[in-house]
């Protein structure tokens, strides 16, 4: 003992020759990490410009065209003033599709580049990194969606929805753009490089032109038009113009949102066991 010890009558501690250091306690959860890596993939976005203007500015050039260049040829046989009224909706879901598959070519980036190595050092788990992916892409489409909304408007759109008609469109649309943007998360994960993602997305947004974007099903050979009628987009795309034209809808968007649940379950299974293979 030392003399301090002895003096103040406490008996002295061995510490074993080492200083114990204080707990620094529970890390960063998930929501922190999702977050964080939300952030640095619209860091990335905004510095690859070239595809944050395609994405953009493609889905308005093709609203463009066909309004203006096949829209007073395309007879949808449903009494509307102007074929944009009938189009709009089709070309939010086509700009949900072509947003959502930029993800999938920023995942296949990450898991080519090593840095899935660096986050888990970190503690960084697989869902959080994907689920940050999906976080940003959702927020380059709702952009994007506001933007093709306000062209739109510019150009003859006169939408006609109650309020809790936006809501179930705003509610439609989100689910849409989460689901096809986690498809595209398991697509980067599949693809072995980014040229492939790429090249595999052009199948997710394909699937709107085999529907009723931009002509009605019933004017489809018949072989395409059972495919029309039964695939995941139909029913979003009409869910969207009746609501936003004030027209009756029945059970359609509960329909799409059961078709947008699905996709996203699956989604996020595939995705969870993909990334696990790739990791290991």
């Amino acid at each position: 003992m030392s003399d301090t010890a002895v003096r103040r009558g406490t008996p002295a501690r061995h510490t074993g020759g080492a200083a114990r250091r204080p707990d620094p306690g529970p890390g960063p959860g998930p929501l922190t990490h999702t977050a964080v890596m939300a952030a640095r993939a619209l860091r990335i976005s905004s510095r690859n410009t070239d595809a944050l203007i395609t994405s953009l500015a493609l889905p308005i050039m093709l609203m463009l065209i066909f309004v203006y260049f096949f829209g007073g040829a395309i007879d949808t046989g449903t009494g509307y003033d102007s074929y944009v009224m009938y189009v709009v909706p089709g070309v939010l879901l086509l700009s949900a599709g072509f947003g959502a598959a930029t993800t999938a070519t920023a995942v296949s980036e990450d898991m080519k580049g090593g840095i899935i190595d660096r986050f888990r050092s970190l503690d960084v788990g697989g869902t959080p990194v994907l689920a940050g992916h999906v976080a940003a892409s959702t927020v380059r489409n709702l952009c994007a969606t506001a933007l093709v909304f306000g062209v739109a408007l510019l150009i003859g759109f006169r939408p006609a929805a109650s309020w809790s008609g936006w809501l179930l469109v705003a509610v439609v649309l989100m689910a849409y753009i989460v689901a096809l943007s986690w498809i595209s998360a398991a697509i980067g994960l599949l693809a072995r490089t980014p040229e492939a993602a790429s090249g595999f997305t052009f199948f997710m947004s394909f699937l709107p032109y085999p529907s009723s974007a931009f002509v009605p099903t019933e004017n489809m050979p018949e072989w395409l038009h059972g495919f029309a009628d039964h695939q995941p987009i139909t029913p979003a795309i009409e869910s969207l113009r009746g609501l936003l034209l004030g027209q009756e809808v029945g059970n359609t968007p509960w329909v799409a949102l059961a078709w947008a649940a699905g996709m996203l379950a699956v989604a996020i299974g595939v995705s969870g066991t993909l990334f696990r293979i790739r990791t290991r």
